[in-house]
C-alpha cells in the first residue's frame, strides 16, 4: 500500500465492499499492478486508483447496471461528494488505463485443477483447450477503426467486434490466458501467442481450424500433448497400424517436405463414425489427430470420448458472453476502454469460477457440477451485504461458500440441438451512415405545437 494514496485508503477501507473478494484478488496484487505501471503514485482523493480497478471488475460482475449503481454496490454511503457522476467515473477509468488490468489478469488468474479433482486430468495430464469468440463493442468511429467489423457481400455488420482467443482449463472453466485483438485477426494466428504458456503435464484440445504443422510443432516443443480434430482432406499415409484401429503417420510442413520425407512429425490418426441416425454426423467419417502414440495406454475409443471435453470451453465462453455480460454491446466508446472492460470481464469470470472451486471442494464435487448462473446471482445478492469487521467477513465468506455449494446441477442429458437461429426481421430500415448525425429539433416540444382550425 506504500505506493497508494494512504489517506484515501484509510478513509475508504471500512466502506469498501470489494474487500469481500480479497481472497481471490488481493489488494497487494492490485498495488503491484499499479506500481509496475507507475499509476499508483498519482494521488486521487475522490476515486483512489486501487478502487477504480475494483470498479472495472465490478462492471463485469454487475454488467447490466449503470456506473453509479455499480459504485453503490461497492461503497457504503460515501460521506463526501456523494455518488460520483458518470463522467467522473469515466475519467477515472481513463486515468487508470489498460495496463494495470492486463497485468492484474496475468498475475491473478491461476489454474485451479488438481490431480484428485474429477474431470480435470487425464492420465496425469491437465486438460486444456483453445478456442475463440467475438464480442460486440460500442459503435463509435474510434472502435470501428481499431477493431473493424464483420461483413459480407451485401453489407457490413451492425457493430465493431473484438476477437478473444483463450486458453481454458476444461475441468474448472477457468479462462487462464487470453489474447484480445481486432476482428480481422484469425483465431489460428492468435493461438501462437497462447501455446507458449503450455506446460509439460498438459493435454491440449482444439478444433480443426487450429491444426497446422507449425502449431503442432510448437505444442510438442513445449513438452505438451495434443488431441485435435483433423480435416478429412489432409493427407496422412499410414506407417503403422495399431490394434485399436488407429494408425501412425507423419505430418509435414509442406508438400515438398512430404515428397522428400523431410522433418516429418510422427502423429496418430483415429478415424471413426456413428451408428446412431439421430446423432449429427452419423455415417460420416470423423478424424482425430493426437500426439499420444500408444494404443495400449491411450485406447482410441477413450480418446474419442475425451476429445469432447473441448466443448467445456464453449460453455465457459457462454458463461462470460451470455450470463456475465448480459448486454449485447460493451459500453466503452474508446479502444482502450474496450480492452479495459474485457479484462474486467475476464477477471469477473475468474472471481465467480474461483468461488465455485472453493465451494466444490467444500461439497466434494467437481466444479462443473455447480451452477455458474446461480453462483453469479448469489454473489450479486450477497456482495452488498458484506460486513465491515474481519470476523464478520470470515463468517460471511463461509456462508457464501456453503450457499454456492448447494447449487448442484442436474446430470447432463443425452441430447443434441440443431445449430439454427430464430430471429424475426425488423420492419425498420437498416441503419446507415446518414443516420449517425441525424438532424435534431430546433425548438422545445411545447413551443412547436400549432393548433389547427
Amino acid at each position: 500500500m506504500s505506493v497508494l494514496c494512504k489517506d484515501a485508503a484509510v478513509r475508504w477501507s471500512d466502506a469498501e465492499r470489494a474487500r469481500a473478494l480479497k481472497r481471490i484478488i488481493s489488494k497487494s496484487a492490485i498495488a503491484k499492478a499499479l506500481a509496475r505501471t507507475g499509476i499508483g503514485r498519482r494521488r486521487c482523493r475522490r476515486l483512489p486508483r486501487w478502487f477504480v480497478i475494483w470498479l472495472v471488475i465490478a462492471l463485469g460482475l454487475f454488467c447490466p447496471d449503470s456506473y453509479r449503481q455499480v459504485f453503490r454496490w461497492l461503497h457504503r454511503f460515501p460521506k463526501k461528494g456523494g455518488t460520483p457522476g458518470r463522467s467522473t467515473i469515466c475519467e477515472a477509468r481513463k486515468s487508470v488505463g489498460v495496463a494495470p488490468l492486463r497485468l492484474l489478469a496475468e498475475e491473478v488468474i491461476e489454474l485451479q485443477g488438481r490431480p484428485e479433482m474429477p474431470q480435470a486430468f487425464y492420465a496425469g495430464l491437465r486438460l486444456m483447450a483453445i478456442d475463440g469468440f467475438v464480442v460486440n463493442v460500442f459503435d463509435s468511429p474510434a472502435n470501428a477503426r481499431a477493431f473493424g467489423r464483420p461483413g459480407n457481400q451485401r453489407s457490413k455488420g451492425a457493430f465493431p467486434q473484438a476477437r478473444i482467443v483463450s486458453l481454458c482449463e476444461t475441468g474448472t472453466h477457468v479462462l487462464w490466458k487470453s489474447v484480445i485483438k481486432p476482428y480481422r485477426c484469425g483465431e489460428a494466428s492468435l493461438a501462437h501467442d497462447l501455446v507458449r504458456f503450455l506446460e509439460e503435464n498438459m493435454l491440449l484440445l482444439w478444433d480443426r481450424v487450429f491444426l497446422g504443422f507449425a502449431l503442432v510443432q510448437q505444442v510438442r516443443a513445449r513438452g505438451a500433448q495434443l488431441l485435435s480434430r483433423a480435416k478429412n482432406n489432409l493427407i496422412f499415409t499410414p506407417t503403422k497400424r495399431l490394434p485399436d484401429g488407429s494408425y501412425l503417420a507423419k505430418m509435414y510442413a509442406s508438400q515438398r517436405h512430404r515428397d522428400q520425407d523431410q522433418e516429418g512429425l510422427v502423429v496418430r490418426i483415429i478415424e471413426y463414425t456413428f451408428d446412431d441416425p439421430q446423432r449429427p454426423g452419423a455415417g460420416e467419417k470423423h478424424r482425430l489427430l493426437t500426439t499420444l502414440l500408444s494404443a495400449r495406454e491411450h485406447p482410441a475409443q477413450r480418446l474419442i470420448v475425451l476429445y469432447h471435453e473441448r466443448w467445456e470451453e464453449e460453455l465457459a465462453i457462454d458463461e462470460l458472453k451470455t450470463h456475465l455480460r448480459e448486454k449485447r454491446v460493451l459500453r466503452s466508446e474508446t479502444p482502450d476502454g474496450v480492452l479495459q472492460e474485457i479484462y474486467g470481464l475476464l477477471l469477473g469470470h475468474y472471481v465467480v469460477r474461483k468461488l465455485m472451486c472453493e465451494a466444490a471442494d467444500f461439497a466434494d464435487v467437481a466444479p462443473r457440477e455447480l451452477s455458474f448462473v446461480n453462483t453469479l446471482k448469489i454473489l450479486r445478492c450477497r456482495l452488498p451485504e458484506c460486513p465491515r469487521s474481519e470476523r464478520g467477513l470470515a463468517r460471511w465468506w463461509k456462508r457464501l461458500v456453503r450457499e454456492v455449494a448447494a447449487e448442484r446441477l442436474a446430470p447432463r442429458r443425452c441430447r443434441v440441438n440443431p445449430r439454427v437461429v430464430k430471429i424475426t426481421q425488423s420492419k425498420w430500415p437498416r441503419k446507415r451512415p446518414k443516420h449517425r448525425k441525424f438532424p435534431q429539433p430546433t425548438k422545445p416540444f411545447h413551443r412547436c405545437i400549432v393548433m389547427r382550425h
